[in-house]
């Protein structure tokens, strides 16, 4: 038994709409993809460089990265990727991107950067799903809690005093959000301590070839 006319009508507009729409959020997606992509890479450079300043270096630290694995010391099996800066061909800093996988409310992802000394030029908390208002004190625009690993290092505290104070280390912990400054904690002297091992060899290699527009 055929379909009413006016019900095949109907089902014919809906599909037309349907074909509009989706033809609609094709063409918005391919004009704001560049565009976005643009906008997180001008972001990371502004991060880059805030940890590592532009005068310190003359090359494009977001394009001579390489990449390595450990998810003993860099909080992930996945690849972290190792932002290199150089002046005249030798090596300033690496700027590494570790996980702390054990924050309270999952992972936190960091830009750890290193001097070629093995001095921490500073840290960033790139994402998080920490509480707001008690955890998301890690980030930068809350509060300065994050600017006090600049100039640490290995010996700096030592091994010890790599903890939060509750723990007996020297970093403060939060009022009622212990475990996230103890996972950056944690997840930043990982990291020193796989530059530490690894750093001739993180500047060694070539860097690894990207997309101009980092898709």
């Amino acid at each position: 038994m055929s379909l009413p006319k006016h019900m095949l009508q109907m089902a014919l507009l809906l599909g037309a709409f349907t074909v509009i729409g989706a033809g609609m959020v094709a063409l918005t997606h391919d004009a704001t993809a560049e565009r976005i992509s643009i906008e997180e890479r001008a972001t990371l450079l502004r991060t880059l460089n805030s940890l590592v300043p532009s005068t310190l270096h003359d090359n494009d630290i977001s394009a001579d990265i390489t990449t390595v694995a450990s998810k003993e010391f860099l909080g992930t099996d996945q690849p972290v990727t190792v932002y290199r800066a150089r002046l005249k061909n030798t090596p300033v800093a690496a700027i590494m991107s570790p996980i702390a996988p054990d924050g309270y409310s999952g992972a936190i992802k960091l830009l750890v950067a290193i001097r070629y000394d093995g001095t921490l030029s500073g840290v960033r908390v790139i994402t998080h799903h920490e509480t707001p208002g008690l955890g998301d004190a890690i980030e930068i625009e809350r509060s300065g809690w994050i600017t006090g690993f600049n100039g640490k290092s290995l010996l700096n505290p030592d091994a010890a005093g790599w903890r939060v104070k509750k723990d007996g280390g020297v970093y403060d912990q939060f009022t009622g959000a212990t475990i996230t400054p103890r996972a950056v904690v944690k997840a930043v002297h990982k990291c020193l301590q796989y530059f530490s091992a690894n750093r001739e060899a993180l500047f060694a290699s070539r860097p690894t070839e990207v997309n101009p527009h980092g898709k």
